[in-house]
């Protein structure tokens, strides 16, 4: 039976992650976004940056340049939400908290 306040698939919280992608100095840039809910503690939204760059010989495909940078955004945006949910724990716990991926 599902406790109140929880959506009874199990799903506690939906979260859509804003991504954009840009062209900062020539090179592809992502930006991914982690918003906070309301009910939680009072910190910033998280948000994770990624560039890309190509060789001068490679051929220019800027999909490409882009699904780059979109990934290492979203890998640095993961890094920076583990060491939220560490500082979360230690919080809690009064107990230092090593989390990794």
């Amino acid at each position: 039976m599902p406790r109140p306040g929880n959506d009874p698939r199990g799903l506690r919280h939906r979260a859509v992650l804003p991504l954009t992608t840009a062209q900062h100095a020539g090179l592809p840039s992502g930006r991914a976004g982690w918003p906070r809910r309301p009910d939680q503690h009072a910190r910033n939204p998280l948000s994770g940056e990624g560039t890309a760059r190509r060789r001068p010989a490679d051929i220019e495909v800027p999909e490409i340049g882009d699904e780059l940078a979109t990934a290492r955004a979203l890998a640095d945006l993961a890094y920076k939400l583990l060491d939220a949910t560490a500082d979360d724990i230690e919080q809690f716990t009064r107990q230092p908290v090593r989390l990794t991926s």
